[in-house]
């Protein structure tokens, strides 16, 4: 009697199917319209081939284009598979390695045959046409499980050294089996993978992907291995998809922070001090209007502004936790002289090692911990412009996206258990109200504990609860990322999205009960004991550097008017209105504005357009009918024409916008 298994569907109706059964059997039961749909299979929550039989009764559920994370991530993996083919066809010799899929893709890391130089961006138009052939041949895609040893052979006989050493490192599969799963391509070709995979080639859309650029790369990522080449592309459901990632992708290089910058006279970054910023008179105007802004909030919600040192003992580090997790990100210097040789300088064994803080929350216990604090001066918030070093690796590195040296509008709240809600609820509060002045929306995510960690679990579980507590009681959601909270915190991350739908993660708030505990801080409670504060981390920019690379970004380098280095230029049309330019100047610097004159012998146009690409707000234009009238032609940047008004309603205009969100009526 042949063996029936028990398949639930999602609709709560249950299919009894012979053992061996696939979900592609029960796709087909149900409707070919569905049959031709689907794409993979959910089996009991993991992601599996529609051909692989059922191991047992089981919890089905059948995905197709509606479930687009899921159907993305297949299709990129695929369009992988299918570009190593494509190159193996076109170059015999090229050895591949790994694949994967990303964000918004794919890559594969490719050696190029002998004797041939490594692909480059020429190679790509070729390599796509051959891909298109594989998906428009309709390549059945089929999974088989081989022995380990026999896997090894292939990858030998065939030449691929780099499969053949991974496949002796990979862990064993079920069960302890030496056996690994192999994906052909029809029947001429197969890659070495886990899978899953779509059922055929002929499921990806031949024009909804892109081969988007090539960069160096090393096996195993160790630059003493061989050097590879990696072939990075793009990959969607569709063409409208497609179109649509690459006019972001568009929108996004006319909106590069590093290019504005430069542009608009912001910023540079250069060798001497890598990983650090210059910044320019008019950048660090935005800097300091910034900062204003964010220490009248800070101000606002009750928190005590100090100042740490930037370098402390490392035996602060060992004691917080931070030097055994985070030392490779630290940068460490002798707490002696160094003599100097021909060779340069020379360290003693005897010397005592200090470090540039990577973080302020050390050295903001201390600050806790001098004198004697009841739970009467509970909530105690301090607060920091913190300037902090991480020894972020050379490749890491991105304008003002990720530096070594930053700025974060840090600080920490200790408060009692019972205050911890209530503490994160105004957090809360704050970050919406920073956040909806400079236009952005948001999505909250709640990390949660990671496999390594320090403290209890039952102090985790207690901290968790109370940042869902303070969302819920916010009448907020959220979602949650298993696994990704720190070492010592859960926390609450904001997310923004910007003009052009990119996200960024920038504010956080943690519930840490591990540090004050490794710190030894305490406060004394109604009962006369000692007590451990729990520890709130929290920021709303994250750091300034960053902050102002995604401002820029957001607002294409147009920024609002109270945050504009230059709000206004006065530029004259003829010499003879030099002097009524200069009036017109110091009057708008009595009013408080920023303002410049430009009353070169260039024509107006030329002027227009040159403050035009410095994003400068407003542009008075005045000749010697104006002076004569006492007006101003006011060109506002975006705007299609110019407006004639009075000098005094032009002041009033200016000021208006000048005006820093928080400070408006």
């Amino acid at each position: 009697m042949t063996e029936l298994l028990k398949i639930s569907l999602p609709d709560g109706s249950v299919r009894e199917v012979p053992a061996g059964s696939t979900p592609a059997d029960i796709a087909a039961a149900i409707g070919p319209g569905l049959a031709k749909a689907a794409l993979a299979a959910r089996v009991n929550g993991e992601l599996r081939d529609l051909g692989r039989p059922f191991e047992g009764d089981a919890e089905l559920a059948l995905v197709t284009a509606r479930d687009e994370a899921d159907a993305l991530e297949l299709a990129r993996h695929d369009y992988a598979h299918v570009l190593a083919e494509a190159v193996q066809a076109l170059f015999p010799g090229t050895q591949i390695t790994f694949g994967p899929s990303t964000d918004d893709g794919f890559y594969y890391d490719v050696k190029a045959p002998e004797g041939r130089e490594p692909f480059s961006m020429d190679d790509l138009p070729v390599i796509e046409d051959a891909m298109r052939a594989i998906i428009r041949a309709d390549k059945p895609l089929r999974r088989e499980v081989w022995s380990r040893e026999a896997l090894i052979a292939k990858w030998e006989a065939d030449g691929e050294t780099f499969k053949a050493e991974w496949a002796k490192e990979l862990p064993p599969g079920e069960n302890g089996a030496e056996e690994l799963t192999v994906y052909w391509s029809g029947n001429d070709w197969l890659d070495m993978c886990r899978g899953p995979h779509l059922p055929s080639t002929g499921k990806l859309d031949p024009d909804a992907f892109k081969l988007m650029r090539v960069a160096g790369a090393y096996w195993r990522g160790d630059q003493n291995n061989a050097q590879l080449t990696r072939i990075y592309g793009t990959g969607w459901l569709n063409k409208k998809q497609l179109n649509a990632h690459l006019t972001r992708l568009e929108e996004a290089a006319k909106r590069d922070h590093r290019k504005l910058g430069r542009e608009m006279d912001l910023f540079h970054l250069q060798e001497e001090a890598h990983g650090s910023v210059f910044w320019h008179p008019k950048g660090y105007r935005i800097w300091r209007e910034l900062e204003a802004y964010m220490r009248r909030k800070m101000d606002g919600a009750g928190y005590r502004e100090i100042k740490t040192p930037q370098v402390m003992d490392a035996r602060q580090w060992e004691q917080s936790g931070h030097w055994g997790k985070y030392r490779e990100n630290m940068f460490v210097i002798p707490d002696e002289v160094p003599n100097v040789d021909d060779e340069g300088p020379v360290i003693s064994g005897e010397a005592q090692w200090m470090a540039l803080k990577p973080m302020n929350c050390p050295a903001h216990v201390l600050v806790f911990k001098q004198g004697i604090t009841s739970y009467r001066d509970l909530p105690v918030r301090l607060g920091e412009m913190g300037c902090c070093h991480r020894n972020e690796p050379h490749g890491a590195l991105h304008g003002l996206m990720r530096v070594r040296q930053f700025t974060q509008d840090d600080a920490h709240i200790f408060c009692t258990e019972g205050q911890v809600v209530a503490e994160v609820q105004d957090f809360i509060a704050l970050a919406d109200s920073v956040y909806r002045d400079f236009g952005f929306t948001y999505d909250i995510k709640l990390a949660l504990r990671p496999d390594q960690r320090f403290g209890s679990d039952a102090d985790w579980d207690k901290a968790e609860q109370e940042l869902r507590d303070a969302l819920t009681a916010n009448g907020l959601e959220w979602e949650e990322l298993p696994g990704e909270g720190a070492f010592y915190a859960p926390k609450l991350e904001w997310h923004l999205t910007d003009a052009i739908g990119r996200t960024w993660q920038v504010g956080t708030i943690q519930s840490d009960r591990v540090l004050p505990e490794r710190l030894d801080a305490h406060y004394i409670g109604e009962d006369g004991d000692k007590h451990r504060p729990v520890m709130l981390h929290r920021a709303i920019f994250g750091s300034y550097e960053r902050f102002i690379g995604i401002l820029i970004e957001h607002f294409a380098g147009r920024m609002p008017v109270w945050l504009a280095p230059v709000q206004a230029v006065v530029a004259t049309i003829v010499s003879d209105a030099d002097d009524y330019a200069r009036d017109v100047e110091a009057q708008l610097k009595a009013a408080g504005l920023r303002v410049e004159t430009d009353l070169r012998n260039e024509k107006i146009n030329y002027k227009v357009r040159e403050h035009s690409l410095a994003k400068v707000p407003h542009l008075l234009v005045v000749g010697k009918r104006e002076a004569d009238e006492g007006t101003v032609a006011v060109r506002t940047l975006g705007a299609e024409h110019q407006k004639v008004m009075s000098l005094a309603d032009a002041i009033a205009l200016i000021r208006t916008g000048a005006t820093p969100p928080d400070l408006r009526d």
